[in-house]
């Protein structure tokens, strides 16, 4: 494979994260595709806060949810994505950093790793507590006729 110089390195970290910000943008976007395929015409109803339902809280969950087309786990997993994308570096640089020997870097990178896995990981009780009891997807209002737009009056011709 030979030696990483640092313009290759630098090249390949910059594929890296051009790489994971697209893939993550695309699934984000197929996520809204879905959504608007199921629910266009619907009026959600933005009286009642509705957290983020159980099984989208971890990443086994966006999985699964994503694996079985549940428009809200797609989108869910392309922001899981884009969140991986710069740990995704961090451990990319730890990994050239071991091959190339250099202690110094191979530190830092392990201190910043760490804190970066630690605020990802900790646990957040209390924060906010969405309702044990979500509405499917695509709750409609309570109205039965989707909110009137008030009509601007037509202009009136000059004579």
């Amino acid at each position: 494979m030979g030696e990483w110089s640092d313009d290759r390195l630098r090249r390949a970290m910059g594929a890296l994260l051009r790489w994971g910000v697209a893939i993550a943008a695309v699934t984000a976007f197929a996520g809204g595709i879905l959504y608007l395929q199921g629910c266009a015409g619907d009026v959600p109803d933005y009286r009642v806060f509705r957290g983020t339902p159980p099984a989208l809280r971890g990443a086994a969950g966006i999985i699964r949810e994503a694996a079985s087309l549940n428009p809200f786990g797609v989108i869910q997993l392309g922001i899981l994505l884009l969140i991986a994308t710069p740990v995704a570096r961090i451990v990319f640089s730890l990994a050239a950093f071991v091959a190339k020997k250099d202690l110094a870097y191979v530190a830092s990178v392990l201190i910043v790793l760490s804190i970066v896995l630690a605020g990802l990981l900790r646990e957040r009780r209390g924060a906010v507590v969405p309702p044990e009891s979500f509405r499917p997807m695509c709750a409609p209002s309570e109205a039965s006729s989707p909110i009137p737009v008030p009509m601007k009056a037509a202009p009136e011709e000059s004579r």
